[in-house]
């Protein structure tokens, strides 16, 4: 039956302590333990008593043909006891990474993760030298197109005044011709309008005066009114004017006659 040395877990929950142990191959992990070798404290804050070994019985297992567990390798190599096994793992492992590296391929995590980051730079220094094109290509575009406006306002008021010139001619032409044509028809449709509008006219003015005839007889009627008002107030002045004056002369004003009844002379019998 093969020997192994591993190590099994001991301890509380976040306070983890390792025993290092000679197991048989076949036992589980809490299985029967040959012999206890000694035990790794990662939690020790003194790294001289993280680890300790029983490098006497370690030997003797190590010379019968046990097996260490990687883990309990390393702790051994970091303690300056070496097995053939860690040394034969260590030169495959030599071997793996001089294939890995021939075919340009990452052999570890660590490798993969310096890759990725100088990756991720690289990536970055493209945007932002691509970034960079782009402002500078904008830059130039709007210069050309400014300059390019600038040279067109210079140059348009030339070929402006050109074309107004060479077009003028032939509109004129076209425009007096056209004139002509119509003369005679819109003098006839002149005439034809006037004819039409004089019966309108005299319609209006008629309309137009009847108002004022009504009007003119009503402002006569008031004036007359007006005057008879005024000859009344006159009169009954005059009439007051001559009472007062004979109250003030002493005559008396004269009374009204009294008419006497007629009697039969059978009722004065």
């Amino acid at each position: 039956m093969a020997v192994k040395l591993r190590m099994t877990r001991m301890g509380r929950r976040h306070r983890p302590f390792f025993r290092i142990n000679a197991v048989e191959s076949h036992t589980p992990r809490d299985g029967r333990v040959l012999e206890k070798l000694g035990h790794y404290d990662p939690i020790e804050k003194d790294e001289s008593k993280q680890i300790v070994l029983n490098t006497e019985r370690i030997k003797h297992w190590l010379d019968k043909g046990a097996i260490p567990s990687d883990t309990v390798s390393r702790i051994l190599l970091r303690q300056g006891i070496k097995t053939k096994y860690a040394e034969e793992k260590s030169a495959r492992r030599a071997r793996a990474k001089a294939i890995a590296r021939a075919k340009g391929k990452l052999f570890t995590k660590a490798e993969r993760i310096a890759a990725e980051k100088t990756a991720e730079e690289k990536a970055k220094a493209k945007a932002e030298e691509e970034a960079k094109a782009k402002t500078e290509t904008k830059a130039e575009a709007a210069e050309e197109k400014a300059k390019t406006e600038a040279e067109a306002k210079a140059e348009a008021p030339e070929v402006v005044e050109e074309a107004v010139e060479v077009e003028a001619e032939p509109k004129a032409e076209v425009i007096e011709t056209k004139t002509e044509v119509k003369a005679p028809e819109a003098a006839e449709k002149e005439v034809e309008a006037e004819a039409a509008a004089e019966p309108k006219a005299k319609t209006k003015k008629k309309a137009k005066a009847k108002p004022k005839a009504k009007e003119e007889a009503v402002k006569e009627a008031k004036v007359a009114a007006g005057i008879e008002a005024e000859g009344k107030k006159e009169a009954k002045a005059g009439a007051k004017a001559e009472a007062k004056s004979e109250v003030e002369e002493g005559q008396k004003p004269k009374k009204k006659p009294v008419r006497v009844k007629k009697t039969d002379k059978s009722d004065e019998n």
